[in-house]
Parts: C-alpha cells; structure tokens; sequence
C-alpha cells in the first residue's frame, strides 16, 4: 500500500497558523468598557455576536490543511476557492462585529493608545485573517492547483 503524503508547504503553513492566531484572538478581550468611578468593567471576546464566525472559520481552516493528510489521495476541497471563501467570510463577519462594537461605541478615541490596548484579541484576530487571505493567494499562484 502506498501512501500519498504532499508536503504541507509554506500557503498551507501560513493558513494553519493564521488560524492559530484567530483562535487565539477569539478568546482573548476584544473591547471592554467600563471600570471607572466605580463602575465594573464589562468584557467581551470573540465568542459575541458574530465573532462566533470567526472562530468557526479559524476551526474549518484547521480541518482544511490537515484533511488531505487523512486520506490516501488528494482531496479536491484542498483548493485555493475553499481558502478564498474562508477568508471572505472570516473578513465579512469581522467586520460586521466591528461594525457593532463602533454603533455601541466600545472604544473611545479621545485615547488613541486605548484604541491599541483595549482590545489585543482584535487585533490578533486581524492580524490572523489577513495571514489567511495571503495563504489563500499563496496557494491561488501555486502551479497546478487551480
């Protein structure tokens, strides 16, 4: 019996562990508010409204790269389409919980610094999609695989 193993290579690294960072953005702090003048200070993380997506797309990255190492083929989800519409709705439902966070008006831009360090895990979870749709272009120009 022989085994199909492609290498991983550097797309499907950068997509993996984009999604690492997505999945680690997720559960850290996204905004806070609050905890001031005596005042408790309210949190929320990835895990509210549709930052849900975001992990779920983290999570469906994960399962993407690690599939054809599954199987004894190729499998033809291992394309750049599947890592394109990952990435597209990864981006779509950040914004769209971003787009809610501004309307609740979370941050505060009289602080500019508060902007940075109100929230790390937005911006980690930025920084994670961003590596995802470069992964998925990465692997749009590989030979062979469109």
């Amino acid at each position: 019996m022989t085994m199909h193993r492609r290498p991983v290579g550097r797309a499907r690294l950068l997509a993996a562990l984009g999604a690492v960072l997505i999945l680690a953005g997720s559960v850290l702090r996204w905004w806070a508010v609050g905890g001031e003048n005596g005042l408790p200070e309210l949190t929320g993380n990835g895990f509210d409204g549709f930052g849900i997506l975001v992990f779920v797309v983290a999570l469906a990255t994960i399962a993407l790269v690690t599939l054809p190492y599954a199987t004894e083929r190729p499998v033809g989800a291992d394309r750049w389409p599947a890592y394109a519409i990952l990435a597209a709705t990864g981006w779509i439902a950040f914004g769209i919980q971003l787009a809610d966070l501004l309307a609740l008006r979370v941050f505060r831009f009289d602080q500019p610094t508060e902007v940075f360090t109100n929230g790390p895990g937005l911006w980690l979870t930025a920084i994670g999609l961003a590596m995802l749709a470069r992964a998925a272009y990465d692997i749009f120009r590989e030979p062979g695989y469109r």
